[in-house]
């Protein structure tokens, strides 16, 4: 059978004022990577034809990092000059397509915000999955939470269809008390989301177009509106200012050590080693307490790193033992033994098989 025709729209317009930041929101780093790129790394299950990046704040400095990035999903970039919600954003991306796409009954479009970098492919996929299953116009991912203050309200009518979403400030005490939130993360069939879109107003006390309305337009206009809760609340959150970076970046940094000690990379204490998802492992290397690797590292199989020990953009050989050591830009030799207190400044070589003691500095030849 073939596919139905799937596109993504990743809405990367917004500032990010509670970042408190001059860096664009998309582009904070978690585990060495850009925010946004995570979010597009969560389409890799799916059939995507091409992505269409809405862009706005920094919108020069996002588009070149993502094309710089080269994903594997195909990328367009429209901007959304002034940010007047999360609807006008759509309706921006919109105009990337042809009205041929936007009039196919068969083709679905995904939306998703920017800035959920722990947003999981299969999650996804089983979005897709039940959109296709229900043959619905629109597909809500939600999530349960103990605490939902603060979230929009996944209101459910006759045979779980969804009937709308509440913002919490205009929820009612009945429905206060549902657990079901809003993620902001949908998949809708494209031939009827532009003219939803066309049917919600900005009369709200933000004074923005709400994706969300589009909801209640569908259900009220008798079209099916599915739901499905995520198997992880977590997977779901947003990143709006730096306590939320930090708490992110700790479980792509779980996530990503564990994915390397399946592989067979020894960490004596995973949850004191730092290793940027940019980093090469090769089987046998031992990570010490307090070893950081960052950027483009590549380690040789049976190296053993740290403790106390960080490296930027370094090439290590196969068995070289590493303490106490900084270093960037470098490359270390095969067997070559460095530290305690060894520095290796950019541009550094250090030979195979070299044992230049503790104290030791490299300089770029």
């Amino acid at each position: 059978m073939t596919p139905r025709p799937l596109s993504a729209i990743v809405l990367a317009a917004g500032e990010g004022t509670r970042m408190r930041s001059s860096r664009p929101k998309p582009l904070h780093l978690l585990c060495g990577r850009a925010m946004v790129l995570y979010v597009l790394d969560s389409l890799e299950q799916c059939e995507v034809r091409r992505a269409v990046v809405v862009v706005g704040h920094g919108a020069e400095r996002v588009t070149k990092k993502l094309l710089d990035a080269a994903p594997e999903v195909p990328l367009e970039f429209v901007e959304q000059s002034v940010q007047r919600g999360t609807g006008d954003a759509v309706g921006v991306a919109l105009t990337a397509f042809s009205a041929d796409e936007l009039d196919d009954a068969d083709a679905d479009l995904l939306v998703l915000p920017g800035d959920t970098p722990l947003l999981r492919a299969s999650t996804i996929a089983a979005l897709v999955a039940e959109h296709h299953a229900t043959d619905a116009a629109c597909t809500l991912l939600t999530a349960r939470m103990a605490d939902p203050t603060g979230y929009g309200r996944v209101v459910r009518g006759r045979d779980d269809r969804v009937d709308k979403v509440v913002e919490h400030r205009d929820a009612t005490d009945e429905q206060l008390a549902i657990d079901e939130v809003n993620t902001s993360i949908y998949c809708f069939r494209a031939s009827v989301l532009g003219p939803a879109l066309r049917r919600i107003s900005p009369e709200n006390s933000q004074g923005e177009y709400y994706l969300t309305d589009v909801v209640e337009v569908l259900a009220g206009a008798g079209y099916r509106v599915s739901a499905v809760v995520a198997d992880d609340a977590a997977d779901t959150q947003g990143v709006n200012d730096r306590l939320q970076l930090a708490s992110a970046e700790a479980e792509l940094r779980r996530r990503t050590n564990e994915a390397w000690m399946r592989k067979g990379v020894t960490m004596v204490d995973p949850e004191r080693t730092y290793v940027d998802a940019t980093v090469d492992l090769a089987p046998d290397v031992t990570l010490f307490p307090d070893t950081i690797l960052q950027g483009a590292c590549v380690v040789g199989a049976g190296a053993e790193l740290g403790p106390n020990t960080r490296l930027v953009d370094c090439v290590v050989g196969a068995g070289a033992v590493i303490e106490n050591t900084v270093g960037r830009d470098a490359e270390i030799g095969a067997g070559a033994h460095l530290g305690p207190f060894a520095v290796l400044e950019p541009g550094s070589s250090v030979p195979d098989g070299a044992r230049p003691g503790p104290f030791y500095t490299a300089v770029s030849t």
